[in-house]
């Protein structure tokens, strides 16, 4: 373990923040100045540094481009009245960071790797968290293969980096999804619970195909037997079916997510009645038809709570209740949103300020 890191900080000749129009972001698109770097070489991670955001230089021949030997989290920073920046719940995306990358073959990393690289590159660019409603500085941890080696192996070396972007809102309405049935995200002993580039680059095609229907996003269901709920594209599935919040198990199909952990913390905090079981669709299906599905929403990272207003499937459209009377999802999306920015109690010590 490494208790305190010496860091080689380089800052840069000029800021490019005078650039950037904070009322008019678009999502993971324009980036903060610095980022941080560690490399895994001889057994152990080494050069800590951080240097002005810049182009990597790499080998055609390096691992990660033909081998997909790479893992990243994501998380967002936020300012509170004070000015002060607050990060949500790091240390679980630490936790789950060495976790894919223990499925990928990675190198695990040190808490206070993580954590003291991270508080270092945001006491350089905490200019760059933005304040405004529906804004945040999202940050992207991420490990990678550095080898240079044409041969289907885990690398010899790594490299652990940090980046951050400003962001405005993700979704700028509630979002229209399909359920698939065709194409499978992630299989029982596959790499479906670790958030690993690969598992995204798979499950493009078929989201193209749904987008080109008019769909923003897929709900998928289980590789097997297509029966059964499983996670969507970039979030984690949600229903409310009568006085029931329902949402399946993270498991090696499913992401664990973590604010999917938030939403449930709090539902069971407020007195709802959860399941965390497997959710058929044909449940879902038969509960918007008797008109007991009264809420539908993802859960995850880069936009907090996603409703959901449409649900098509079998080439059916299914429209929802009104967001506006969706008691729980409302709710627990205000309630997060004054954890995150210190407007609210923080009963669960989830949120970092350095």
């Amino acid at each position: 373990m490494v208790d305190t890191l010496n860091i080689d900080i380089n800052k840069t000749a000029k800021s490019r923040i005078q650039e950037v129009d904070f009322t008019n972001i678009p999502f993971g698109k324009v980036y903060s100045d610095h980022m941080f770097v560690a490399d895994f070489e001889g057994g152990q991670w080494k050069n800590f540094r951080i240097k002005p955001y810049e182009p990597l230089q790499l080998s055609p021949a390096n691992a990660t481009l033909h081998y997909g030997q790479s893992v990243f989290e994501g998380m967002k920073a936020y300012k509170n009245e004070a000015g002060e920046v607050l990060v949500f719940r790091p240390k679980a995306n630490f936790l789950r960071l060495n976790k894919s990358a223990e499925r990928m073959c990675i190198p695990q990393i040190s808490e206070e790797m993580f954590m003291q690289g991270l508080d270092e590159l945001l006491k350089l660019d905490q200019d760059w968290v933005p304040d405004l409603p529906n804004t945040s500085l999202y940050i992207r941890p991420f490990i990678f293969a550095a080898d240079d080696y044409i041969g289907i192996r885990p690398s010899d070396t790594y490299r652990f980096m940090i980046f951050t972007c400003p962001v405005g809102a993700y979704y700028s309405e509630p979002v229209k999804v399909k359920i698939e049935t065709k194409y499978s995200r992630a299989a029982a002993g596959g790499t479906g619970a670790a958030k690993a580039a690969g598992n995204y680059a798979g499950s493009l095609y078929p989201a193209m195909q749904a987008h080109k229907q008019g769909y923003h996003q897929l709900i998928w269901t289980d590789a097997l037997t297509h029966q059964y709920i499983e996670e969507s594209g970039t979030m984690n599935v949600m229903f409310v079916i009568g006085d029931t919040l329902l949402t399946s198990p993270a498991g090696d199909t499913i992401l664990a997510g973590i604010t999917r952990d938030s939403v449930l913390t709090l539902a069971r905090e407020w007195g709802y009645k959860v399941e965390e079981r497997k959710v058929s669709v044909k449940e879902v299906m038969e509960a918007i038809e008797a008109g007991t599905l009264k809420e539908a929403f993802g859960t995850g990272t880069a936009a907090t709570i996603a409703q959901i207003a449409v649900i098509g499937h079998e080439g059916k459209d299914h429209t929802l209740p009104a967001v506006e009377g969706r008691e729980f999802s409302n709710r627990v999306l205000k309630s997060l949103d004054e954890i995150k920015t210190g407007r609210a109690e923080d009963k669960w010590n989830w949120v970092h300020k350095f």
